[in-house]
Protein backbone atom coordinates (compact mmCIF):
# COMPACT_ATOMS: atom_id res chain seq x y z
CA UNK A 1 0.00 0.00 0.00
CA UNK A 2 1.07 3.61 -0.98
CA UNK A 3 0.37 6.42 1.24
CA UNK A 4 0.74 9.56 -1.06
CA UNK A 5 -0.87 11.96 1.62
CA UNK A 6 -3.85 12.19 4.24
CA UNK A 7 -6.21 11.82 1.67
CA UNK A 8 -5.22 9.51 -1.20
CA UNK A 9 -3.99 5.58 -0.42
CA UNK A 10 -2.98 3.50 -3.31
CA UNK A 11 -3.03 -0.26 -3.22
CA UNK A 12 -1.22 -2.30 -5.05
CA UNK A 13 -3.22 -5.39 -6.31
CA UNK A 14 -1.69 -7.12 -8.67
CA UNK A 15 0.80 -6.65 -11.82
CA UNK A 16 0.86 -7.83 -15.39
CA UNK A 17 3.94 -7.40 -16.75
CA UNK A 18 5.00 -3.81 -17.00
CA UNK A 19 0.91 -2.65 -15.68
CA UNK A 20 -0.52 -2.53 -12.14
CA UNK A 21 -3.59 -2.64 -10.72
CA UNK A 22 -4.42 -1.10 -8.00
CA UNK A 23 -7.24 0.15 -5.80
CA UNK A 24 -7.81 3.93 -4.99
CA UNK A 25 -9.48 5.70 -1.90
CA UNK A 26 -11.45 8.02 -4.01
CA UNK A 27 -11.77 8.51 -7.61
CA UNK A 28 -9.19 7.90 -9.75
CA UNK A 29 -9.63 11.31 -12.36
CA UNK A 30 -9.30 13.46 -9.15
CA UNK A 31 -6.16 12.06 -7.90
CA UNK A 32 -4.31 12.27 -11.16
CA UNK A 33 -5.66 16.07 -11.11
CA UNK A 34 -4.10 16.54 -7.79
CA UNK A 35 -0.69 14.34 -7.26
CA UNK A 36 -0.39 13.04 -10.87
CA UNK A 37 2.81 13.72 -13.44
CA UNK A 38 2.01 14.51 -16.93
CA UNK A 39 3.19 10.71 -18.67
CA UNK A 40 5.92 11.36 -20.99
CA UNK A 41 6.87 8.75 -23.03
CA UNK A 42 9.79 6.50 -21.19
CA UNK A 43 12.47 8.02 -23.89
CA UNK A 44 12.50 11.54 -22.17
CA UNK A 45 14.25 10.89 -18.98
CA UNK A 46 13.75 14.84 -17.57
CA UNK A 47 11.06 15.71 -14.81
CA UNK A 48 7.77 16.84 -16.67
CA UNK A 49 7.16 20.58 -16.21
CA UNK A 50 4.26 22.86 -16.42
CA UNK A 51 5.32 23.48 -20.29
CA UNK A 52 4.31 19.72 -20.80
CA UNK A 53 1.20 20.12 -19.31
CA UNK A 54 -0.08 22.28 -22.00
CA UNK A 55 2.23 21.61 -25.06
CA UNK A 56 2.27 17.22 -24.26
CA UNK A 57 -1.54 17.80 -25.46
CA UNK A 58 -3.39 18.60 -28.47
CA UNK A 59 -5.62 21.57 -28.89
CA UNK A 60 -8.25 19.28 -29.69
CA UNK A 61 -8.47 17.03 -27.10
CA UNK A 62 -11.87 16.28 -25.91
CA UNK A 63 -11.64 13.47 -23.69
CA UNK A 64 -9.79 11.39 -21.04
CA UNK A 65 -8.75 8.42 -21.41
CA UNK A 66 -5.07 8.10 -23.37
CA UNK A 67 -1.91 6.79 -21.46
CA UNK A 68 0.01 9.12 -24.15
CA UNK A 69 -0.86 12.02 -26.78
CA UNK A 70 -1.13 11.28 -30.06
CA UNK A 71 1.58 13.48 -31.29
CA UNK A 72 1.03 14.14 -34.73
CA UNK A 73 -1.24 16.33 -33.73
CA UNK A 74 0.89 18.36 -31.40
CA UNK A 75 1.91 20.37 -34.78
CA UNK A 76 -1.58 21.53 -35.35
CA UNK A 77 -2.76 24.83 -32.97
CA UNK A 78 -5.87 26.46 -33.80
CA UNK A 79 -4.71 29.15 -35.62
CA UNK A 80 -3.51 26.13 -38.55
CA UNK A 81 -7.02 24.21 -38.49
CA UNK A 82 -8.56 27.53 -39.45
CA UNK A 83 -6.19 28.10 -42.39
CA UNK A 84 -7.01 24.55 -43.13
CA UNK A 85 -10.57 25.00 -43.35
CA UNK A 86 -10.02 28.14 -45.08
CA UNK A 87 -8.12 26.75 -47.85
CA UNK A 88 -11.05 24.20 -47.87
CA UNK A 89 -9.35 20.97 -46.22
CA UNK A 90 -12.72 19.79 -44.40
CA UNK A 91 -11.17 18.34 -40.70
CA UNK A 92 -12.95 15.42 -39.21
CA UNK A 93 -12.11 13.61 -35.63
CA UNK A 94 -11.65 10.03 -34.01
CA UNK A 95 -11.18 9.07 -30.07
CA UNK A 96 -8.64 6.39 -29.93
CA UNK A 97 -7.60 6.60 -25.90
CA UNK A 98 -3.71 5.33 -26.44
CA UNK A 99 -2.63 2.07 -23.92
CA UNK A 100 0.42 1.33 -22.81
CA UNK A 101 1.23 -1.06 -25.37
CA UNK A 102 1.94 2.10 -27.65
CA UNK A 103 5.47 2.24 -25.92
CA UNK A 104 5.75 -1.57 -26.28
CA UNK A 105 8.61 -3.14 -28.61
CA UNK A 106 7.74 -6.19 -30.96
CA UNK A 107 10.15 -9.21 -29.19
CA UNK A 108 8.79 -12.38 -31.88
CA UNK A 109 10.83 -13.28 -34.56
CA UNK A 110 7.17 -13.29 -36.27
CA UNK A 111 5.30 -10.54 -36.47
CA UNK A 112 1.61 -12.05 -36.24
CA UNK A 113 2.59 -13.18 -33.49
CA UNK A 114 2.91 -10.32 -31.39
CA UNK A 115 -0.32 -8.99 -29.40
CA UNK A 116 -1.21 -5.70 -29.44
CA UNK A 117 -2.92 -3.91 -26.58
CA UNK A 118 -6.75 -3.23 -26.37
CA UNK A 119 -7.21 0.03 -27.16
CA UNK A 120 -10.89 1.77 -27.01
CA UNK A 121 -11.40 3.66 -29.89
CA UNK A 122 -15.13 6.11 -31.76
CA UNK A 123 -15.61 6.36 -35.40
CA UNK A 124 -18.89 8.62 -35.61
CA UNK A 125 -21.57 7.95 -37.83
CA UNK A 126 -21.08 11.52 -38.97
CA UNK A 127 -17.34 11.02 -39.94
CA UNK A 128 -18.51 8.17 -41.83
CA UNK A 129 -20.53 10.04 -43.98
CA UNK A 130 -17.58 12.94 -44.24
CA UNK A 131 -15.39 10.34 -45.57
CA UNK A 132 -17.72 8.40 -48.24
CA UNK A 133 -18.61 11.61 -49.26
CA UNK A 134 -14.39 12.71 -49.74
CA UNK A 135 -13.82 9.54 -51.66
CA UNK A 136 -16.89 9.77 -53.98
CA UNK A 137 -15.61 13.26 -55.12
CA UNK A 138 -12.22 12.08 -55.79
CA UNK A 139 -10.70 13.41 -52.42
CA UNK A 140 -8.38 12.01 -50.24
CA UNK A 141 -8.39 10.64 -46.25
CA UNK A 142 -4.88 12.17 -44.44
CA UNK A 143 -5.16 10.50 -41.17
CA UNK A 144 -2.86 12.96 -38.31
CA UNK A 145 -1.06 10.16 -36.65
CA UNK A 146 -0.99 6.43 -36.12
CA UNK A 147 -3.73 6.34 -33.54
CA UNK A 148 -6.20 8.36 -36.20
CA UNK A 149 -5.23 5.55 -38.93
CA UNK A 150 -5.61 2.42 -36.66
CA UNK A 151 -8.92 3.89 -35.94
CA UNK A 152 -10.51 4.38 -39.31
CA UNK A 153 -8.70 1.07 -40.61
CA UNK A 154 -9.76 -1.03 -37.38
CA UNK A 155 -13.66 0.64 -38.41
CA UNK A 156 -13.12 -0.92 -41.57
CA UNK A 157 -11.61 -4.06 -41.12
CA UNK A 158 -15.26 -5.88 -42.71
CA UNK A 159 -14.27 -3.72 -46.18
CA UNK A 160 -16.66 -1.45 -45.30
CA UNK A 161 -16.64 1.75 -42.43
CA UNK A 162 -18.95 1.42 -40.06
CA UNK A 163 -19.74 3.80 -37.14
CA UNK A 164 -18.86 2.20 -34.08
CA UNK A 165 -17.09 2.34 -30.41
CA UNK A 166 -15.26 -1.06 -29.61
CA UNK A 167 -12.03 -1.89 -28.55
CA UNK A 168 -9.82 -2.81 -31.49
CA UNK A 169 -5.98 -4.56 -31.24
CA UNK A 170 -5.55 -4.62 -34.64
CA UNK A 171 -1.96 -4.67 -35.67
CA UNK A 172 -0.85 -2.79 -39.13
CA UNK A 173 2.46 -4.02 -40.15
CA UNK A 174 3.33 -5.08 -44.28
CA UNK A 175 1.42 -6.75 -46.00
CA UNK A 176 -2.12 -5.07 -44.19
CA UNK A 177 -4.21 -4.13 -47.08
CA UNK A 178 -5.88 -0.40 -46.23
CA UNK A 179 -8.83 0.42 -46.49
CA UNK A 180 -10.30 3.93 -45.55
CA UNK A 181 -6.49 6.11 -45.21
CA UNK A 182 -4.76 7.91 -48.66
CA UNK A 183 -1.73 9.33 -46.58
CA UNK A 184 -0.30 9.97 -43.21
CA UNK A 185 1.27 12.74 -41.39
CA UNK A 186 3.43 11.29 -38.56
CA UNK A 187 6.38 11.43 -36.20
CA UNK A 188 9.55 9.42 -36.46
CA UNK A 189 8.79 6.42 -34.39
CA UNK A 190 11.26 4.45 -32.46
CA UNK A 191 13.68 1.72 -33.85
CA UNK A 192 11.59 -2.32 -33.55
CA UNK A 193 7.62 -0.19 -32.42
CA UNK A 194 4.60 -1.12 -33.70
CA UNK A 195 4.23 2.33 -35.18
CA UNK A 196 7.16 2.28 -37.32
CA UNK A 197 5.80 -1.24 -39.00
CA UNK A 198 2.88 0.88 -39.71
CA UNK A 199 4.96 3.50 -41.51
CA UNK A 200 6.33 0.71 -43.67
CA UNK A 201 2.84 -1.18 -44.30
CA UNK A 202 2.03 2.30 -45.49
CA UNK A 203 4.64 3.41 -47.97
CA UNK A 204 6.80 0.24 -47.67
CA UNK A 205 10.09 -0.91 -46.23
CA UNK A 206 12.31 0.28 -48.53
CA UNK A 207 10.99 3.74 -48.44
CA UNK A 208 10.91 3.57 -45.08
CA UNK A 209 14.23 3.31 -44.41
CA UNK A 210 15.56 5.68 -47.17
CA UNK A 211 13.04 8.39 -45.12
CA UNK A 212 14.66 7.66 -42.22
CA UNK A 213 17.79 7.98 -43.12
CA UNK A 214 17.12 11.34 -45.04
CA UNK A 215 15.57 12.49 -41.74
CA UNK A 216 18.86 11.44 -39.58
CA UNK A 217 21.09 13.08 -42.36
CA UNK A 218 18.88 16.44 -42.85
CA UNK A 219 19.18 16.21 -38.07
CA UNK A 220 15.03 15.75 -37.77
CA UNK A 221 14.13 15.47 -34.73
CA UNK A 222 12.70 11.95 -33.87
CA UNK A 223 9.64 10.94 -31.26
CA UNK A 224 7.60 12.46 -29.42
CA UNK A 225 8.49 16.20 -28.90
CA UNK A 226 10.00 15.73 -32.58
CA UNK A 227 9.22 16.74 -36.36
CA UNK A 228 6.87 14.92 -38.71
CA UNK A 229 6.45 13.72 -42.32
CA UNK A 230 3.37 13.59 -44.67
CA UNK A 231 3.70 10.45 -46.52
CA UNK A 232 1.04 10.15 -49.82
Amino acid sequence: KVIINAKWQVEIIAKHDDLYHCRVSGYISELMDEVGHMPLPPYITRCDSAFDKTRYQTVYARYDGSVAAPTAGLHFDQALLTQLEEKGVELGYVTLHVGAGTFRPVRVETLAEHTMHAEQFTVSQALCTQIQATKARGGRVIAVGTTSMRSLESAAQNGELKACTKETRIFIYPGFKFQVCDGLLTNFHLPQSTLIMLVAAFIGQTQTKALYQTAINAGYRFFSYGDTSLLL
